[in-house]
């Protein structure tokens, strides 16, 4: 990271610069009580029976997910709109507790530069999955004029996932008997998540699954060398300068390792070069030990490596 761009702010962020968890969360509910609201216009407009039978299709329709490759061609933008978007005051909120918990989990471990790309991938192959299952079971087939898919389950599935991969034995309520499991949490959310979905919705069922799936393969793809989540972040990265004046000159090179002066005993520090080799080995250890037996270093080092692009 070049040091032009360590003193760079972003000024369209939230309070915490690049908090990627309040940003998914600030999205889902500004698109659900702004949703609302229009539910609201439509039950003044007509008779309480037709209301919400109009509002689905007027309305609701623009931002769902369609089964139907029909439909889907003619409203491309619902493969990113549906991931967003709640009908049920019961689903958001269960959906954000649960994004909450694991995405702040994952943000102390990687820093904010993976939150929003699983999320999204995890989405996106909820969607894949959903469709398919619509266009290739005949049982399905059959109904797939009337299915949509809705809201963040897919996504929150898939960082639930990646997350209890990168440090199953993390815990949580440390004041509880020594804390609780990552792995425990994760398989209590699954196992609730997947009981929840309707006996008749077998493709929302094929859709939270293939979230997970997802994530399994984000996480595979990982230690091996490959971060998927690199160009989605650069893309964020370029569309997030052109709204801020004073970003990092593109003629600026990355410096990397500088030296920073402080006021204690030691007169400078050198900033270690991240390398993936020392990142996949900080990995291996908190999926050997767990996150806790971290040296405070190493938990430093992997919050820069988050926030930087290998």
């Amino acid at each position: 990271m070049a040091y032009s761009e360590k003193k760079y702010r972003s000024k369209i962020s939230f309070k915490q610069d690049n908090n990627s968890l309040l940003t998914l969360i600030a999205i889902c509910l500004v698109l659900f009580v702004g949703l609302a609201f229009l539910k609201a216009v439509w039950y003044s407009r007509f008779p309480k029976e037709e209301a919400l039978g109009y509002f689905n299709q007027q309305v609701l329709s623009w931002f769902v997910l369609p089964a139907t490759t029909g439909e889907l061609i003619r409203k491309p933008w619902t493969i990113i709109t549906h991931m967003f978007v709640h009908d049920d005051f019961w689903r958001i909120l269960s959906n954000m507790l649960w994004l909450w918990c694991f995405g702040f989990i994952m943000q102390d471990i990687t820093g904010n530069r993976k939150l929003i790309p699983v999320f999204i991938y995890g989405s996106l192959g909820g969607a894949i999955g959903f469709i398919l299952a619509y266009n290739l079971i005949p049982s399905l087939a059959a109904l797939a004029n009337n299915a949509v898919l809705i809201g963040s389950s897919a996504g929150v599935m898939a960082v639930a996932v990646v997350i209890t991969i990168i440090s199953p034995r993390y815990r949580i309520f440390p004041m509880i008997a020594g804390g609780i499991p990552l792995w425990v949490l994760t398989a209590v959310f699954i196992i609730a998540d997947l009981a929840t979905v309707s006996i008749y919705d077998t493709g929302g069922l094929i859709a939270h699954i293939s979230g997970g799936v997802t994530g399994f393969l984000f996480m595979w793809l990982l230690r091996r060398g490959y971060d998927m989540s690199d160009w989605m972040n650069n893309f964020f990265d370029w569309v997030n300068n052109l709204f801020n004046p004073d970003k990092p000159s593109r003629k600026s090179k990355p410096i990397k390792e500088q030296l920073f002066y402080k006021t204690d005993d030691k007169p400078y520090t050198i900033t270690p070069k991240v390398t993936q080799k020392r990142v996949d080995d900080i990995l291996d250890k908190i999926s050997r030990d767990g996150y806790q037996f971290l040296t405070d270093e190493e938990k430093e080092f992997l919050k820069r490596a988050g926030e930087t692009d290998l």
